[in-house]
């Protein structure tokens, strides 16, 4: 089974009451919830994609955390991972692969990693014969900001935008977003397909984009 997570942000006290509104006492109580909702979903022959921001830590904190979780992980770098990764005591031989952006397909589906969000991704309009979205494009780093909700917004109006295609036939323009904030997943990793899910539940309690 493959899973998705982003913006974990393993020992980053400033998130616990500012920006994310985390609530936990200290980050240990907030590094210890984390990892025992990922090991009670994970399993050690599992992956999962990190989606960038995965530990504001140094190498020897970050090291312990990765330890700890189960599963074997891919990191795609967001922006507050360097700190860590330029350290030479950073084991990462943890890590199965470390890139900036990657494709991979998921069950018969394309999907597009990069801790940033992308509105115009590779394979965006591609389509099953059912006319299901044969693309998504994964991203973090906007946690649930005023800069996912424009996001919405964006994704609401393309999708509400009709052209002509190639054959002449009217569709609506296509783009799936999926922002993995591990906060929307009470900080599991999470499936494709349990990421569309929640995507369409969160999306229709505020009435907006379909995925």
């Amino acid at each position: 089974m493959r899973y998705y997570i982003a913006d974990c942000h393993f020992y980053h006290r400033a998130l616990l009451n500012s920006m994310d509104h985390r609530g936990f006492q200290d980050v240990d109580e907030m590094n210890a919830y984390m990892i025992k909702q990922w090991n009670e979903k994970v399993k050690r022959s599992d992956e999962v994609v990190i989606l960038g921001d995965f530990s504001m830590g140094n190498a020897q904190e970050t090291n312990r955390i990765l330890e700890e979780l189960k599963g074997k992980l891919y990191l795609i770098v967001g922006n507050h991972d360097n700190k860590y990764l330029r350290n030479k005591e950073f084991h990462r031989e943890r890590l199965q692969g470390i890139y900036p952006y990657a494709e991979l397909h998921d069950n018969n589906r394309k999907v597009i990693l990069s801790h940033y969000p992308m509105p115009c991704y590779n394979g965006q309009y591609l389509k099953t014969k059912n006319n299901d979205p044969r693309t998504y494009m994964l991203y973090g780093h906007v946690h649930d900001t005023h800069d996912e909700k424009l996001l919405m917004d964006f994704v609401n109006h393309y999708q509400s935008t009709e052209i002509v295609n190639r054959e002449g036939k009217k569709q609506n323009l296509m783009c799936n977003m999926i922002n993995c904030f591990c906060m929307y997943s009470d900080y599991t990793p999470l499936s494709l397909d349990e990421w569309i899910e929640l995507t369409k539940k969160r999306f229709a309690d505020c009435g907006s984009v379909k995925v």
